[in-house]
């Protein structure tokens, strides 16, 4: 049976990418758009033949699933009351822009027995996740070196704190992208050291740790190191694994971010079918990047290492 999905939020994420996939996949049955301005949610809408709907609830009441296309100065809120109504959901990176929201969100989730993904291009591309999946089970890598470059805003502007992307820059907007690869090959953080470049420009170096029976160990694993920036001159979305026995270059991007939203869509639905709630994009991972983007932020602000079990631990 088809799972009943709204999109939640009428942004070009939801009209481009989302809507489109929704209409077009087989084991979806595109059932309706909530926005808070109802008449881009009319707009929206119209195209597919589905419900603008005047409520969130009553989009909830009328779903099984909904992919939200939210800010996440916002996203927590929704995503919390999606789960408390018994919707499995597909969510925008950040999960959240602090620790505690995001773990209210996994939370309500566990506690309602929902189905939750994290959207990231990089691990619902076909043949990127195809490429992770098999550095990961090759292992040997020693360090790994990431480049997530955009040209978004001047880099001699002011920070704006009423966009929540250029008040948190690139860190926690591309930062998401480069993590959720580098921690697919690599493992789990330990260590965040945070320094800033011009403009947003931020420049991480990640210790990752020994993972032993489901705890990260203290002996360190591989480094990796990123630069991130939606103030740079050109656009670039790069990284490669090193190792013994050389360099391992991601494949960059050969299918379109319609393709990655058909894919999610795709495991979402399983997810709900089957019961099954892990996943490697699931709300743990989307919590564990949280953390990891949380760390930096702090080295950015106290200009020494953190761990994140620092962050963790409040």
């Amino acid at each position: 049976m088809a799972v009943r999905t709204g999109v939640i939020g009428t942004g070009r994420w939801a009209s481009d990418t989302h809507a489109p996939a929704l209409a077009a996949h087989p084991d979806i049955e595109f059932a309706g758009v909530w926005g808070r301005d109802h008449a881009k949610a009319r707009r929206l809408a119209e195209p597919h033949g589905v419900t603008a709907f005047l409520t969130l609830d009553e989009l909830l009441a009328a779903v099984d699933a909904v992919v939200l296309t939210v800010p996440p100065t916002v996203q927590p809120e929704i995503a919390v009351r999606a789960a408390r109504a018994g919707t499995h959901m597909l969510l925008e990176k950040p999960l959240a822009l602090d620790l505690p929201a995001a773990r209210r969100i996994r939370t309500a989730a566990e506690e309602h027995d929902v189905a939750g993904l994290v959207f990231l291009t990089s691990r619902h591309r076909p043949e990127q996740r195809a490429w992770i999946a098999a550095a990961r089970e090759r292992g040997g890598w020693h360090s790994g070196h990431a480049s997530w470059l955009a040209s978004l805003y001047d880099p001699a502007a002011a920070r704006d704190a009423t966009d929540w992307r250029r008040a948190k820059g690139a860190l926690w907007d591309v930062g998401p992208h480069a993590l959720s690869v580098a921690l697919g090959v690599l493992g789990p953080v330990g260590e965040v050291v945070a320094r800033p470049g011009a403009g947003d420009t931020v420049h991480l170096v990640l210790q990752h740790g020994v993972l032993q029976h489901g705890v990260l160990q203290h002996a360190p694993g591989p480094t990796s190191t990123m630069t991130l920036s939606l103030t740079a001159p050109i656009q670039q979305s790069l990284f490669t694994a090193v190792g013994t026995a050389g360099a391992l270059p991601m494949p960059t991007p050969l299918s379109t971010v319609e393709t990655a939203a058909a894919t999610a869509l795709t495991d979402l639905a399983a997810m709900a079918a089957t019961g099954e709630r892990a996943h490697a994009t699931d709300l743990r991972f989307g919590e564990e990047i949280v953390e990891v983007l949380t760390a930096a932020e702090r080295s950015l602000a106290h200009g020494r290492p953190v761990t994140c079990a620092e962050v963790r631990d409040g």
